[in-house]
Parts: structure tokens; C-alpha cells; sequence
């Protein structure tokens, strides 16, 4: 599956601990996201668009209104990175 560079940093950062905050407008639409870290660091370059292809591809998921979090499809398809282990 073809992931871009930024996709690929959001599913890191999620398959760490973080999660994905959403807002909603007057309708079921979501509006805006941001990307949060495990620590409480905002990622940059993280849009709705980003948002969008994730969701699209099922590489993230959001049970009963929590916030999104990385799926198992997700999990599977991340790249690992030495500078990426959590530690």
C-alpha cells in the first residue's frame, strides 16, 4: 500500500500513543483535526486531507466518539524506524 511521507509520520506518532482530536460543525461533518503526540506535541503538517486518507484507507479508527487512534490494518502497515521506538 502506498503511504505518504506524512501519513506515514501521523500512523508513528499514533502507533506510539498518540491520538487524533476531532472537531465537528453544525453537522456530522468533522471540521478540523490535529494530530497530538503521546507527550501533548502537536504534529505539523497534519490536515484534514491527511486526515481524510487515513480514514479512507482504514488505517485509523474511532470507537463511540473517542478520539482516533491507529487501527490494526494500520499497525500492520507502518514502516519501522530506528528513531521511531518510543523509549
Amino acid at each position: 500500500m502506498n503511504i505518504s511521507r506524512n501519513e506515514q509520520r501521523a500512523l508513528h506518532v499514533l502507533a506510539l500513543g498518540g491520538r487524533i482530536l476531532h472537531e465537528r460543525g453544525d453537522s456530522a461533518r468533522i471540521t478540523s483535526v490535529t494530530c497530538v503526540t503521546r507527550e501533548g506535541m502537536i504534529l505539523a503538517g497534519f490536515d484534514l486531507a491527511v486526515f481524510s486518507r487515513l480514514r479512507r484507507k482504514r488505517l485509523i479508527e474511532s470507537r463511540s466518539g473517542s478520539p482516533y487512534r491507529i487501527s490494526k490494518r494500520g499497525r500492520l502497515s507502518v514502516r519501522a524506524q530506528l528513531d521511531n521506538q518510543g523509549a
